[in-house]
């Protein structure tokens, strides 16, 4: 996600535990079905915690409240540039320029951050052991997989670097987010883990590190320090063919 070109100031690439904001809204957005006559109402504020899926995490969920009245935010996706927050309703009052109050879920939007997290110490882990590179993923909050370029592909060994991974989380590595000019950030060698695929055309990228252990380009949220995720339990492994060596796992604490 091209996060350096959107209209909307996002709150949460400098601070992920930070659970409401006030925001002004720029933009409410009515599209109506021509067959069925349901309204779908978006709004978009000039800043925002709700982090916009994409990147294979999903959507933050929460609230927004304008008014005396509490909107449920359904989903939050990214369109030409706008933050678009996607609200439970019929009728409202949201009007341009007025302030409104918004709560993001914060019990889902942990786990995605102890979720995201984690998938970056396993890339780090199968790069760093085995120079093995990822080719998909997609995040949950219960369970999530990621795809591999994996030539050795077996139980046993997806479980020696899950293992590997593991006795690292005891370590409670800090991780910290900044930001790198992109000349400077393509001189780090592993920046990129993600096969056939480059960080978006811009000047300066949000770099996530897992000190001592990881860097690469990222745009989501993060946990602090690796103790937050808890244990990493593989749930099954899979070969959907060549360069797609799928691992599923969950996590516990």
């Amino acid at each position: 996600m091209d996060e350096r070109k959107s209209e909307t100031k996002l709150l949460y690439l400098d601070n992920s535990y930070q659970k409401e904001f006030e925001a002004s809204i720029v933009e409410v957005i009515e599209n109506v079905d021509a067959s069925s006559g349901n309204k779908t109402i978006y709004v978009v504020l000039d800043q925002t915690l709700f982090y916009p899926r994409g990147g294979g995490q999903p959507t933050d969920t929460g609230v927004l409240k304008y008014n005396g009245v509490t909107y449920i935010v359904l989903e939050v996706t990214k369109s030409e540039g706008r933050i678009l927050h996607k609200v439970e309703t019929r009728e409202h009052n949201l009007k341009s320029g007025e302030h409104v109050q918004g709560i993001i879920d914060w019990d889902r939007r942990y786990a995605l951050m102890r979720m995201h997290t984690s998938s970056h110490l396993i890339d780090a882990v199968l790069y760093r052991d085995g120079k093995i590179l990822v080719t998909g993923n997609q995040l949950d909050v219960d369970k999530s997989r990621i795809d591999f370029d994996m030539p050795e592909f077996s139980m046993e060994k997806v479980q020696e670097y899950i293992h590997e991974a593991n006795k690292i989380i005891i370590t409670d590595l800090e991780v910290k987010n900044y930001y790198l000019k992109r000349e400077d950030a393509f001189n780090i060698p592993g920046i990129v883990k993600l096969a056939g695929a480059l960080p978006p055309d811009i000047p300066v990228l949000r770099i996530t590190e897992i000190v001592g252990l990881d860097i690469q380009a990222d745009g989501g949220t993060h946990v602090r320090h690796l103790g937050e995720i808890g244990k990493i339990n593989i749930l099954g492994i899979e070969n959907k063919g060549k360069g797609r060596k799928r691992i599923s796992y969950t996590l516990v604490r």
